[in-house]
């Protein structure tokens, strides 16, 4: 269900809820930007064969050189496999993997 922003505005208006206050600090495209040597975002996309199969496929992002890691490629996807592959990505970057602070991941 999508629900124009007016709709909300209208309800938060009727209720008396004024709109949330500007947060100080750096906006989430400066945050990005800023930090992107640091971020790494994980997530799985699924391929489907000529078979009629979807294969999950796990995938790495460095988002400051843009560059993608395979984690692995699976029929049934779990949430221990995922950790473990994480973990491998981390013992193969060795020591660059310290510069790494935050890890985004997609939610479904």
């Amino acid at each position: 269900m999508t629900v124009a922003p007016s709709t909300v505005w209208q309800i938060l208006h009727a209720a008396g809820i004024d709109p949330a206050p500007r947060r100080p600090g750096p906006a989430w495209r400066q945050f990005l930007h800023a930090q992107a040597a640091r971020i790494v975002a994980a997530d799985f996309l699924h391929v489907d064969t000529v078979l009629l199969r979807r294969l999950h496929v796990l995938v790495f992002i460095k988002h400051g050189s843009r560059r993608m890691h395979l984690g692995g490629v699976t029929a049934n996807p779990a949430g221990e496999r995922a950790v473990q592959q994480a973990r491998n990505l981390a013992l193969a970057l060795g020591e660059r993997f310290a510069d790494i602070k935050f890890l985004f991941r997609g939610r479904r």
